[in-house]
């Protein structure tokens, strides 16, 4: 007599070996059973006839650190078979921190992460406590390297003195006592972007004692990725930690030869990536120039206000700037005055306002003290053909970079898993079945060290989805960003079911995931 039995699906275990049918028995939250059980008995049964039985995905670069709470998100994820969240990304989120740090990356991304308004500050083992039993995803969390150095330096615009590296240093490893899975960097954002090569390899080595991977938005993508997998390079041979680059973008010839390049020369690096041409972010780091100081968003409101400022931004960057402009689209606004322009074009708005495009952007985060959240555009050096090679690199796996923030958020946090099923699998054959499955659940369990997760086996855990493949898609749009994917409706978490018929069923049995590498 077992909990659960999923009866009658072709299996895709997560090793990349081919499908094969089989039933799947659950008991006490892991899989105890593969194979014929036609005999067996369980308290709930599932049919699976037909349809691919599959290890739960992990999104390896997502932004629900507020909203992995809120039902639709949950629905969001499960509906293409997501149910592990991988969170503290970019160097910024909510621990380890004091209130005044709290409210400074709650204010810088809020177009990203948004409010956690059940979080008032601590360390790393408080934040996870905010996701137990309240949220039917797993989740794991990295200790984020720009909320540590705010924590110790502020909004400091210099490297660090050997006292502040002790202090932050000290904060890595009390993040990774508590549970993190590795330490994160977002280098193209405040403080982060303050930080050297030999800060962030000192922060690394207790990351590479423990076996956790260092995981970086780097200084640069798309034609300055050299630069920036340069950067992690020479970090992970200083440190000998494993690295793995966040949403990996730009033309594929290149970037492949830089992941494979580095990996013969011994470093394990990897790399996830979404099946997008658009991105999206906070609009003061697409617009503004890096001498702004961004970390401290009042001062830079005011400096936005200043002539002589004004003047250097119109004369020294928007000048040079005019090729941005057409790519980018409002989707968090949280002025009053300026809300109706939400899910508009920013030239579309600039023309309603009357104002240039460089001066809509400037009235835009002045109005809302640099917390404008936009999709944009990437450049014309990113293309289909590149996204497609990067999906099939053996070092890839997948993730969303979802933000599930604003009124008109980027598609993807709905639709990049179903999307890989559906238009890279099913349609182009850029991966088979089994090798979809390696790089969306097996590569990212391991790369974080999910113990007993990413692959059907008895006595693994029983994170379970069935899938459809005739009718996995998504139908999330830049125009309608948050319709749900179809083709999974059943889905079990830790071995209870979290989705029935493609609807929630309010079990929650996601649990914080801590790593064992």
């Amino acid at each position: 007599m077992f909990d659960v039995i999923v009866r009658g699906g072709w299996l895709l275990d997560g090793t990349g070996a081919a499908a094969y049918r089989a039933d799947l028995a659950v008991q006490g939250g892991r899989i105890a059973g593969i194979g014929r059980l036609d005999l067996a008995e369980a308290a709930e049964e599932i049919d699976a006839t037909g349809r691919f039985v599959v290890p739960g995905f992990v999104d390896a670069h997502v932004h629900g650190d507020a909203l992995v709470r809120d039902p639709a998100v949950q629905l969001a994820a499960l509906r293409q078979g997501v149910t592990t969240f991988v969170l503290g990304q970019d160097g910024l989120s909510y621990a380890p921190a004091s209130p005044a740090t709290l409210a400074y990356v709650s204010r810088y991304f809020a177009a990203v992460n948004g409010p956690h308004d059940g979080f008032t500050g601590g360390g790393v083992a408080d934040l996870l406590g905010t996701y137990t039993g309240t949220t039917a995803l797993n989740t794991a969390y990295l200790a984020p390297h720009g909320t540590i150095r705010y924590e110790v330096m502020g909004a400091a615009e210099r490297p660090a003195t050997a006292e502040e590296l002790t202090r932050m240093r000290r904060l890595v490893e009390e993040s990774l006592d508590e549970g993190a899975v590795g330490l994160s960097t977002g280098l193209e954002y405040a403080p982060g972007r303050y930080a050297d090569a030999a800060e962030l390899a000192e922060l690394c080595r207790p990351v590479a004692a423990r076996g956790l991977p260092y995981v970086s938005h780097m200084r640069g993508y798309e034609a300055d990725a050299p630069t920036g997998v340069a950067e992690i390079r020479e970090i992970a041979r200083q440190s000998g930690v494993a690295a793995h680059i966040s949403h990996y973008h730009g033309p594929a010839e290149k970037l492949a030869a830089l992941v494979d390049d580095s990996r013969a020369e011994g470093l394990d690096l990897t790399f996830d990536s979404y099946p997008y041409l658009r991105g999206s972010t906070i609009l003061a780091m697409v617009t503004l120039p890096p001498w702004l100081p961004t970390a401290d968003p009042e001062r830079t409101v005011a400096a936005l206000g200043d002539p002589e400022v004004r003047h250097r931004l119109d004369t020294e960057w928007f000048a040079a700037r005019d090729d941005v402009w057409p790519r980018i689209t409002l989707s968090y606004v949280p002025a009053e005055k300026w809300h109706w322009a939400e899910g508009m074009a920013l030239v579309a708005v600039a023309e309603k306002a009357g104002l240039t495009p460089a001066e809509t952007c400037v009235e835009l985060l002045r109005a809302t003290g640099l917390t404008v959240g936009c999709v944009f555009g990437q450049p014309p050096t990113n293309s289909e053909e590149s996204v497609r090679a990067l999906l099939r690199h053996p070092a890839q796996m997948g993730s969303s970079d979802g933000i599930y923030v604003g009124g008109h958020p980027h598609p993807r946090g709905w639709g990049a898993f179903a999307r890989v099923l559906a238009r890279h699998v099913r349609e182009l054959g850029d991966l088979s079945w089994e090798d979809a499955v390696v790089h969306l659940a097996a590569h990212p369990a391991r790369r974080f060290g999910f113990a007993g997760r990413g692959l059907l086996r008895v006595g693994n855990v029983a994170d379970v989805a069935v899938i459809d493949r005739d009718t996995v898609a998504d139908t999330a749009t830049y125009a309608e960003p948050r319709r749900p994917a179809t083709g999974v409706d059943d889905v079990l978490v830790n071995g209870r079911r979290v989705l029935a018929g493609g609807e929630l069923t309010g079990v929650l049995a996601g649990t914080p995931l801590r790593a064992d590498p």
